[in-house]
């Protein structure tokens, strides 16, 4: 185990080094070049393959092809560069691809700017490209995670065959954090639906389209089908102080890492909260929420987000109107303060001004 000081931006292609990525598709864009930069170093030097792609569009499609013959494949990119690789995930999701897709979201719309955000959650959660389907998403939170989530990305897109999304905000990718890498040897499963120019693959179809309306119904029904398995199977978040809690803050990325520091506070000062942090961003933890949202001693929720209010709706249909979902935002990039925070907790504005 080597124990090192990286990047989040880093640390994301060690754990697809570690997790046997072989093909990694890239344009780089900031705050996430780094990913690009450091596959571009790494990857070639291992013997797997590295390329530049001309556009994010590109990027993608290579992204189709590569995982169409049972590779290990990735991209990365940042808001505006995710949203013109929105049509290529769809494709993936509609004929079954796994691959990983890493997303460090900075400020929009439109070329916005550089600085962090989450205003991503929209058009990634809830799909972002046509059609009927769904991104298995995690929201790492520090560097370790950038690593740790990157890898079981890997494991998630082959064991449902299913395009998955790291995302991610500008200040977690570029946090520099010590990052303990661990070698354990993985080989990939074998993929007996790909295409690889064998013969014994000669038979296999990878598509998306299924022009006989009653076909791509079915396609649909058993894609639910298995988002039924994902949601009952691969639900992930953290809990904090929440056992006697009555406020429970909701953050993921780096607004879960403030919102830890709100719950201390407010608990030194008498203000009995916690924080619940999920971790999947889909599935969301709707089951865990609901169930404080029918504990008489939880009063209310709050809501903590780099956007004006997207995952603060996955939250109010858990709760279901039971208790009251006040949100706290900024946006543009800007990352609020501990106290300023808490101002907006206890003032029960809950937006900031």
């Amino acid at each position: 185990m080597a124990r090192k000081l990286m990047k989040g931006n880093v640390a994301v292609v060690m754990g697809a080094i570690l997790a046997d990525c072989r093909a990694f598709f890239g344009y780089p864009i900031t705050p996430a070049s780094e990913i690009t930069e450091t596959a571009a170093n790494l990857f070639p030097r291992l013997g797997r393959v590295f390329l530049q792609a001309e556009s994010e569009v590109a990027a993608i499609n290579m992204v189709y092809g590569a995982a169409s013959t049972g590779t290990r494949t990735m991209t990365a990119s940042s808001s505006p560069g995710i949203s013109l690789k929105q049509e290529g995930i769809s494709y993936c999701a509609g004929s079954e691809l796994p691959c990983v897709i890493i997303d460090v979201v900075r400020g929009g719309p439109g070329l916005g700017n550089i600085a962090p955000e989450q205003a991503d959650y929209f058009q990634i959660v809830k799909g972002g490209g046509h059609g009927n389907y769904r991104n298995i998403v995690l929201a790492p939170n520090c560097a370790q995670e950038m690593c740790d989530f990157t890898k079981l990305a890997f494991d998630l897109a082959d064991k449902y065959r299913n395009p998955v999304v790291v995302l991610t905000d500008g200040f977690i990718g570029q946090m520099m954090e010590p990052v303990e890498l661990e070698y354990d040897p993985v080989t990939a499963p074998k993929k007996d639906w790909s295409v690889d120019g064998t013969a014994a693959t000669q038979g296999n179809l990878v598509c998306s389209i299924q022009l006989a309306p009653e076909e791509l119904e079915e396609h649909v029904n058993n894609l639910y089908k298995k988002y039924d398995k994902v949601e009952a199977a691969e639900v992930r978040f953290e809990e904090y102080m929440t056992d006697d809690a009555e406020i429970i803050t909701v953050g993921y990325g780096v607004m879960s890492r403030i919102l830890t520091s709100v719950v201390d506070e407010a608990r030194r000062q008498g203000i009995k909260a916690g924080m619940i942090r999920p971790i999947s961003l889909w599935p969301f933890p709707t089951d865990v929420l609901r169930r404080y949202a029918e504990n008489d001693r939880v009063k209310e929720f709050f809501v903590g987000e780099l956007a004006m209010g997207q995952m603060v709706e996955d939250v109010r249909l858990a709760v279901e109107g039971r208790k009251p979902v006040r949100q706290f935002h900024r946006v543009g990039g800007m990352v609020p303060d501990e106290a300023e925070v808490l101002d907006a907790l206890k003032t029960r504005e809950g937006v900031a001004k």
